[in-house]
């Protein structure tokens, strides 16, 4: 019998090769992908890494480098505000420059004008004393650009309620929530804007606890629109995300701007004020005999002298800020413009313009609990350190002062800023 032959295999070389291809090919891909994977990689070490600033609520990340030789139009370059040493007391200065040209150009609020004369949309009586900062917005915004007649090209709307001047007429706390309550529903009754977005792209100032406690009934205007309101503690309803810190100047100013006088500064560190809250009896007990620091458990009477009060600014390197009733005061804006490095000594508290300063260049940010080992604190804080804070705390100046009219970068910019940062959260 003949043998039957049987289908032959595919020869092993064919199959070799064949495979051999195959696995030729996926190892240059998977060789050409890893290459480009770690040069992506590599890319990205070059850049800054993230950095989380302890004194702002989320993470920075640096900014890239942004050409200005093409694609950018109508940027005005602003060399004051970044560039020549400013960079080191902004968060972003890139992005502060850029965003503050847009913000100039665009930003456009609409007030409304309904509601007692006599009560509403009025600066309060003076321009003085510390309530002065929500008159100096009053009427830095009527001064300003950033006004329009028309709604429809509003970013946000302005509800001008003046409580100190309600407070000045000796209206009653109660009769304050009610006045206040009756003409923000009447807002919603007769306009379309606060409902379309329940007034989130809706602001209100007030610079004193009367405003905050005038304004505590309304639990829709407190929690929905930006409230721009000195004094805010994280723990008296401030909603750092949303509400805007408004800083608190007392002006005029008794006394000339402080800076480039460090030798004069010879103190190592000053209070005085009353022991109104827990931090500043503290302060007091734990302090005011002390021979290095400049304690004091009162207010310097003005029978001691001229401006002795203000005088002590310039003789001091650090001057300390301890929350009071309501954690703000005109003390740190003070210690500003008297070139003294404020010293906040307070827990939950949001400092102004915080978003865009980096208040750790030219400050001393401590917790509550650090007024025992605050001396050495200070003490450890090298004379080069000192220096540099001092001098970072002369760039920021203009920062903390109202002018009228306003003036680029003044306080009523900086909160005009804030606030156009926020205009982006919800816009219609």
């Amino acid at each position: 019998m003949s043998a039957v032959k049987l289908p032959q295999p595919l020869p092993s070389a064919a199959f070799c090769t064949l495979r051999g291809s195959v696995l030729t090919l996926a190892i240059l891909t998977l060789f050409s992908f890893s290459y480009l994977s770690l040069k992506s990689l590599h890319s990205l070490s070059l850049q800054s890494p993230p950095t989380t600033n302890p004194t702002t609520r989320t993470v920075q990340y640096s900014q890239p480098q942004v050409s200005y030789d093409a694609g950018v139009d109508n940027v005005e370059i602003d060399k004051d505000a970044s560039g020549d040493g400013y960079d080191d007391v902004y968060h972003s200065p890139e992005v502060f420059r850029l965003n503050y040209g847009e913000m100039e150009r665009r930003f456009k609020v609409y007030i409304y004008s309904d509601g007692d004369p006599n009560t509403y949309y009025q600066t309060p009586r003076k321009l003085t004393g510390k309530y002065s900062s929500e008159g100096y917005f009053f009427q830095n915004l009527r001064e300003s650009n950033f006004v329009t007649n028309d709604p429809d090209r509003a970013d946000l709307f302005f509800i001008p309620i003046s409580c100190h001047k309600m407070r000045g007429k000796g209206i009653s706390y109660e009769n304050m929530t009610i006045i206040v309550q009756n003409y923000v529903e009447s807002l919603m009754s007769k306009y379309p804007y606060w409902n379309r977005t329940l007034g989130a792209d809706h602001f209100f100032v007030t610079c004193h606890d009367v405003g905050v406690r005038a304004t505590e009934g309304l639990p829709l205007l407190v929690k929905n629109s930006i409230r721009v309101v000195c004094s805010p503690s994280y723990d008296v309803g401030f909603i750092p995300h949303k509400d805007v810190a408004l800083p608190q100047i007392l002006q005029p100013f008794a006394l000339p701007a402080g800076g480039n006088d460090v030798e004069n500064r010879t103190t190592l560190g000053f209070w005085a004020g009353h022991r109104n809250s827990k931090i500043r009896v503290i302060l007091a007990r734990v302090w005011e005999n002390d021979t290095e620091l400049d304690i004091s458990n009162n207010r310097i009477n003005r029978a001691t002298g001229h401006l002795v009060y203000q005088k002590r600014f310039y003789r001091n390197k650090f001057c300390i800020c301890p929350g009071g009733s309501q954690v703000n005061s005109a003390r740190i804006a003070d210690s500003i413009h008297y070139g003294c490095i404020p010293v906040i000594l307070s827990d939950y508290y949001d400092l102004p313009f915080n978003d865009i300063l980096n208040w750790r260049k030219f400050s001393v940010v401590l917790k509550e609990k650090d007024v025992y080992q605050l001396k050495q604190i200070l003490k450890n804080i090298t004379q080069e350190e000192f220096v540099t804070l001092h001098n970072n705390l002369v760039k920021v100046q203009k920062h903390f002062h109202w002018n009228s009219p306003p003036v680029k970068h003044d306080a009523f910019h900086m909160v005009m800023y804030e606030l156009w940062l926020r205009h982006h959260v919800i816009k219609y």
